[in-house]
């Protein structure tokens, strides 16, 4: 008898969800999108299914069969919606009632979620066959103080700006530039790109010499890769610097060599001992540390090239950001064939708009194209019009302007903060860039520092995150004060202060 009531029950289900399917067909307009807020929608979603005539079982149990393996073993997540029965059917090639009947009958077994005026989707908790629970995307947890180096302030991002320029580049982009074309970028941004960086940064650019990139990080590897099809075995890298850097020469298949740099920078009578083929480095402000390649250093760097036939890759990470000198020219513009110039929009404007750009020497110009094409035939062309349009109006100067105001005033109060909270440090590397570096007088052990800045939401770098267990031999903060707005920076050193002194 219990289980007569259970059997009955579930029909009445099935027929009352079926009806429900057929009520909203019946509403739906002719071309068969419903009316807004009745009916059954009719977004075109499409669904990896297919059906036989002469397959097992009927053809809506071959869809059931199907659905239900899907939702089972999680291709179909649950609340993903999937496509109307109109829309089922018309795919499938297939009655509609054939639709709507395997639906009601998935629906009553807990798999679908069939309600009136809303597309239909997979329950929550459906794939109960699963062979391991999903993974969760875990979000990055929210500090409150984020004291991070090379992280530029987001919030103050041109958004109108650049929208009006990406609206245009949508608009007026060309049919031809919707295919995949030149790898080294659209001619627009690359003509842009090198009037900008003649113009400010004293680079000797012709555009077809212009490679734009997936940012940085992608371009470094264009070149070490092209270095390494030409014979290259050996890159050197400052001491400390990047820690990408390392693993992407050895990807390409370059052994990377630690040079160390010292107050003046790179120590250049280190390189000739190293055999390198290529050295990357930092000169206008060096990375971490805010150093200066002085004119001496530059000159015998050069010499250094000249005579091995070497390569230079010239990252100019946030050379437009200074504050108390004038501007230092890039190290490329005093010898276009033995450097790469690398710069990108990540400090300027936002890492996520993943443009970069190199001046490439015309010997390397051939292999780096080739590198490109491989890696992933070209950067995004429509935002490359847009960077062009962005550029030849002014706004990248304009924002340029705003933000160094911005950074220098917070630059002037993570130094007090500092010097208030932590009299004993010695601040330095303050005179560009988004970062400044602050030594401790006394010896902190790093992992419990860590872990008191994590308790308190601070987030910090030390010198040990760009030269691993250097900060128990010099106790260096890197202290970024581009994230942290100007009336927050105070408490957020007396947080950083407080969490030394529990850890010293």
């Amino acid at each position: 008898m219990v289980r007569d009531d259970w059997f009955h029950e579930k029909i009445q289900f099935v027929t009352a969800t079926r009806d429900q399917l057929e009520t909203s067909a019946s509403r739906a307009t002719p071309d068969g999108a419903a009316p807004a807020g009745a009916g059954e929608p009719s977004a075109p979603f499409e669904l990896l299914l297919s059906v036989s005539r002469d397959g097992p079982g009927t053809l809506g149990a071959q869809i059931e069969a199907q659905l239900r393996r899907a939702i089972r073993e999680g291709e179909l997540h649950g609340g993903a919606r999937i496509p109307s029965t109109r829309d089922l059917a018309r795919q499938l090639g297939v009655s509609r009632r054939i639709a709507v009947d395997a639906y009601a009958q998935l629906a009553a077994e807990g798999y679908l979620v069939i309600r009136q005026g809303a597309q239909p989707r997979v329950a929550d908790g459906a794939a109960v066959d699963a062979a391991a629970e999903p993974l969760a995307l875990e979000p990055e947890p929210v500090p409150r103080y984020d004291f991070r180096p090379s992280r530029p302030d987001v919030s103050a991002f041109p958004r109108r700006a650049w929208a009006r320029c990406l609206r245009d580049a949508v608009s007026e982009i060309s049919d031809a530039d919707l295919i995949y074309g030149d790898p080294c970028g659209v001619e627009t941004l690359r003509v842009a790109l090198a009037d900008y960086l003649g113009r400010v940064r004293g680079v000797l650019a012709e555009p077809a010499r212009v490679v734009v990139t997936s940012g940085y990080i992608q371009g470094l590897g264009l070149v070490c890769r092209a270095l390494a099809a030409g014979g290259a075995r050996r890159i050197a890298l400052e001491d400390p610097s990047a820690p990408e850097q390392g693993p992407i020469a050895e990807r390409a298949g370059l052994e990377p060599v630690a040079v160390p740099v010292d107050a003046s920078g790179i120590v250049v009578d280190a390189l000739a001992a190293t055999g390198a083929g290529a050295v990357v480095l930092t000169p206008a402000h060096q990375h971490p540390t805010g150093v200066v390649l002085p004119p001496e250093r530059r000159t015998a760097l050069l010499a250094w090239l000249r005579e091995t036939g070497a390569i230079a890759i010239e990252d100019d990470y946030d050379a437009e950001y200074r504050y108390d000198r004038a501007a230092v020219g890039a190290l490329q513009g005093l010898d276009p064939d033995r450097v790469v110039y690398a710069g990108s929009a990540s400090k300027t404007l936002a890492p996520a708009l993943r443009l970069g750009w190199m001046v490439v020497p015309a010997a390397l110009l051939e292999a780096v194209r080739h590198e490109k094409a491989l890696s992933d035939q070209t950067t995004a062309r429509i935002e490359q019009h847009a960077m062009a349009d962005f550029i030849r109006r002014g706004e990248l100067d304009r924002h340029l302007r705003r933000m160094r105001l911005s950074y220098r005033a917070r630059r002037d109060a993570t130094i007090a903060a500092v010097r208030d909270a932590l009299p004993d440090a010695t601040v330095s590397g303050i005179a560009a860039g988004l970062h400044l570096t602050v030594t401790l007088a006394a010896r902190v052990d790093e992992g419990s520092l860590r872990a008191e800045c994590a308790r308190r939401r601070v987030e910090i770098s030390t010198i040990s995150d760009y030269t691993p267990g250097a900060f128990a031999r010099r106790p260096t903060l890197l202290l970024g004060y581009a994230q942290v707005p100007e009336p927050a920076i105070a408490a957020g050193i007396a947080e950083l202060a407080a969490a030394v002194r529990e850890a010293g």
